[in-house]
């Protein structure tokens, strides 16, 4: 074994020092520097070179790998979005960018609600009585005659539906009848009278009971529906009251003889708190606006237990409409009471008197920079409050929205009870500088999103949640033949959230497409890539005919 060891290193020390061994060996290379000058745009020419040949490369299941992916990633991002939705109510990327970009860029976020008034809030809607869908009677109806009728004369529709006149009757029989009536004969036909569906023999009974005896309710009855015009109402109207106030004086001295004459009294106690009421409604109208105060704050006086008639919405109008806003504020004082049950007047009118300290000077641009005053932020607490009882107002005092004649019996909370306060409340708004452009701000922060109530119909935040009936009680209200119905806002979805989810749509309908078409979404894809890059192409020989040679050849070995 040795010797073949010695025999083996003998051979290839003589094959080292022969010179046909060597030619027959290879020559180690050395590494050499090459110089070259690189010509202008050979750097751009060689990126597109590189990035087709890449293209080339790729095979069809890298596309459907890629477009798997995507839409994977997407929809991920998509289920994580909807999960945070649904828990916090808002966009986890919205409230991300809101909170840290937002910041730095010089914005402020005053939409945190206050927590002293979310406590007034649970307080005030744990005492508050949930009534589902209660219709009520409108405090400001028009009269049929006068003004109801003169507006089917012109346009040929008819303002009331057949539901509103139907509680309309049902009201009348129960203000104006009583047990006893048989006993009187013109009483007897007012009661027939009052359930009469049509309007013309309605008319013709009132006139027969008053060729009987003078009937207060008869009058009732002629100025409501057949008096043209205010004055003509008006007159009959007093002449109702004179009949009215005798049979009130003549029934409370036997109100305490028995239950007929209980009944009788407080028939006769309704009679004349409506006629009182009219007339000052007639006086509003025909301009004697101290004259209708005066009646409205005696009468409010003389029957203080008579509150569900709501006198003191009319004695508001009344009192903003001389713009005297002391007694306005005093008369809010008294009623928008947290034991009391809350109205659109109410809450609206309480707005309008915190805007009315600050609108004038109001300027988004100087509040986002600076920041929200105590005033301020009283006003737009106020007018949240106001948009979460009834959010449909708003868009008719901005006119965003075309008003129809008010109803003769509202929802609260709902379409018909906004129809009604705007209707005679917008002019109140236009009267303080600023009032709606702060409205209108505020109104575009808290009801594009509604942070504050992500889910009105669900859960509230001052006030109850909307009764899901209401809906389909104003349609039974207004007439939906020439109005569309206002429904609640409900929570709109974040834009991010749009977006992953048509961008996961997207991305599967791409997966999906690849993975049955692989070749032919592969020639798109690289059709799509080179138009991609076809305006950089071109800025960049723009920028090569425009920069010199010798600065070009430097950008390039950079």
């Amino acid at each position: 074994m040795q010797q073949e060891d010695q025999h083996l290193a003998r051979l290839v020390v003589l094959c080292v020092d022969d010179p046909c061994c060597v030619a027959a060996r290879p020559t180690p290379r050395l590494p050499s520097l090459s110089f070259s000058i690189t010509a202008p745009g050979s750097a751009m020419f060689g990126t597109e070179s590189s990035l087709s040949m890449f293209l080339n490369t790729l095979t069809p299941k890298f596309y459907v790998a890629l477009t798997g992916t995507s839409s994977l990633i997407s929809g991920l991002i998509l289920i994580f979005e909807w999960w945070y939705f649904r828990k916090y109510g808002t966009s986890f990327i919205e409230q991300v960018s809101v909170s840290h970009l937002r910041p730095l860029l010089g914005g402020v976020d005053n939409s945190s609600p206050n927590s002293s008034s979310s406590s007034n809030g649970d307080t005030d809607s744990s005492r508050q009585s949930v009534s589902e869908c209660k219709v009520w009677r409108n405090p400001l109806n028009l009269f049929r005659g006068a003004e109801y009728n003169r507006y089917t004369w012109v346009t040929g529709r008819e303002p009331l539906t057949y539901y509103d006149m139907n509680l309309s009757a049902q009201d009348h029989q129960t203000f104006f009848t009583c047990d006893s009536d048989h006993l009187r004969p013109a009483d007897a036909i007012m009661q027939k009278a009052w359930r009469e569906r049509n309007p013309q023999a309605r008319i013709t009974a009132a006139h027969e009971a008053l060729e009987l005896e003078d009937c207060a309710t008869a009058y009732i009855l002629l100025a409501e529906e057949e008096a043209t015009t205010i004055v003509e109402a008006e007159k009959l109207f007093k002449q109702a009251l004179k009949i009215g106030e005798s049979c009130y004086r003549r029934s409370q001295q036997l109100q305490h003889h028995g239950a007929q004459y209980e009944a009788q009294h407080r028939r006769d106690t309704n009679v004349l708190v409506y006629i009182k009421r009219r007339l000052a409604m007639c006086s509003r109208k025909l301009g004697r606006t101290r004259e209708a105060v005066k009646m409205m704050r005696d009468l409010m006086k003389e029957f203080p237990l008579l509150s569900m008639f709501n006198i003191h919405e009319n004695l508001l109008e009344s009192l903003l409409e001389l713009q005297n806003y002391a007694d306005v504020q005093a008369v809010l004082a008294k009623y928008d009471d947290i034991s009391l049950p809350k109205s659109a007047t109410i809450c609206y009118t309480a707005a309008l008197l915190k805007a009315r300290a600050v609108s004038d000077k109001f300027s988004p641009e100087a509040a986002s920079r600076r920041g929200l005053s105590t005033a301020e932020m009283n006003a737009v607490e106020a007018i949240h409050r106001a948009v979460e009882f009834n959010p449909h107002v708003p868009k008719y005092l901005l006119e965003m929205k075309s008003l129809i004649l008010p109803p003769e019996h509202i929802l609260k909370r709902g379409d018909s009870e906004a129809i009604a306060y705007t209707f005679f409340h917008l002019q109140h708004w236009k009267r303080v500088e600023g009032a709606l452009n702060l409205l209108h701000c505020t109104w575009e922060g808290n009801c594009t999103a509604f942070r504050m109530i992500p889910y009105p119909l669900e859960k509230g935040h001052l006030f109850y949640p909307y009764p899901v009936c209401t809906e389909t009680a104003d349609r039974e209200l207004l007439p939906t033949v020439f109005h569309e119905v206002s429904v609640y806002p409900k929570k709109e979805l974040p834009f991010f959230i749009l977006f992953t989810a048509g961008l996961c749509s997207f991305t599967a309908m791409l997966a999906l497409l690849t993975h049955q078409f692989p070749e032919l979404m592969g020639v798109f894809a690289k059709a799509f890539l080179s138009t991609l890059f076809a305006p950089l192409n071109f800025i960049m020989e723009k920028v090569e005919s425009i920069l010199p040679s010798s600065l070009w050849h430097q950008l390039t070995r950079i």
